[in-house]
């Protein structure tokens, strides 16, 4: 698939951290922001802007906060010619105030990720963001839980009250299956025609790199992956996949193949992401994957039947 409208962004250390807290070493995500870079990737996502009135800078890592001494350290001294450095904001966990003048970041893009009941928030938050010189997005999470009669209005807002350059579909539960995928690629389009529509998929379902080539097939030029596929719980669709579909001359495999030898893979010596059993379980059954989180983490983390079970009560 070669169209070169396509947009590939990479939030391997952004979404990554939400399975270490973002204490990622400095020196991971310099050799992740390298092989994107050297890979011609579009996009490299570096971590989240949120508060430290809502998050404790003691037991989160700087990837959480993206201060712009962090960022420099990770980017100084790398070669990026193409690439634009992005970080994400939470709606609703995140001030608009932190918001520095685009002339005085490194940042280029700030995607705002946002559940629909808060898309007053994250309304305001892109303002104040394309207001200091930022290129914007806005994500809507947890899509596969909303109602057409939510929805619809707060696609309306964004088509009417931002200057995104994109607005995602986000499957935060691994939930969606590719009829799904076309019916909201086709809503984002047709309630926002001057918007290109992005997706950014989870894994709990082995999914995401299908409900992705689904989306572009349907023309969502805005693609997210991570490296090996890291991320909260199942996981992203993984980067080198997506890389090896679209047939794009311009990506160069060979820097993200070494960035999963040498620096992704070996983590999984003391960090779990993936596919399992209790992820799957709460995909099928449209759940947020914190229960499956919990149970991986207990004695019983091999109870597969009765964790089905117990998650059957709780949506019944």
């Amino acid at each position: 698939m070669y169209r070169p409208q396509i947009k590939v962004l990479d939030c391997t250390i952004r979404d990554g951290g939400l399975a270490n807290d973002s204490h990622f070493p400095l020196e991971t995500v310099r050799a992740v922001y390298k092989a994107c870079c050297d890979s011609g990737i579009d996009y490299v996502e570096l971590g989240y802007r949120n508060s430290k009135a809502m998050f404790d800078p003691d037991e989160f890592g700087p990837w959480r906060f993206c201060d712009e001494k962090d960022l420099r350290a990770a980017t100084d001294g790398i070669e990026n010619p193409g690439t634009r450095i992005s970080v994400m904001m939470d709606a609703h966990k995140c001030d608009p105030a932190d918001i520095i003048p685009c002339a005085e970041s490194v940042v280029d893009t700030i995607r705002i990720a946002t559940y629909v009941k808060d898309i007053d928030k994250a309304i305001r938050a892109e303002n104040a963001a394309h207001e200091n010189g930022y290129e914007t997005t806005i994500n809507v999470m947890a899509i596969s839980i909303e109602s057409d009669f939510d929805l619809d209005p707060a696609l309306e807002q964004i088509e009417k009250e931002t200057s995104v350059v994109a607005c995602y579909v986000v499957d935060s539960f691994g939930a969606l299956y590719s009829e799904q995928v076309d019916y909201l690629v086709a809503k984002y389009q047709r309630i926002m025609p001057t918007r290109e529509v992005g997706i950014h998929m989870h894994n709990s379902q082995q999914l995401a790199f299908a409900n992705t080539i689904e989306g572009i097939i349907k023309e969502a030029n805005y693609v997210d992956g991570t490296i090996y596929g890291l991320g909260r719980a199942a996981g992203n669709c993984p980067l080198e996949l997506l890389l090896g579909f679209l047939k794009n001359p311009k990506f160069d495999l060979r820097p993200i193949l070494d960035c999963v030898a040498h620096v992704i893979r070996p983590m999984q010596e003391n960090l779990d992401w993936g596919y399992m059993i209790p992820y799957m379980i709460t995909g099928i059954l449209n759940q947020h994957p914190r229960s499956a989180m919990a149970v991986l983490k207990s004695h019983d983390r091999d109870g597969y039947r009765a964790f089905y079970d117990q998650m059957l009560e709780a949506v019944e």
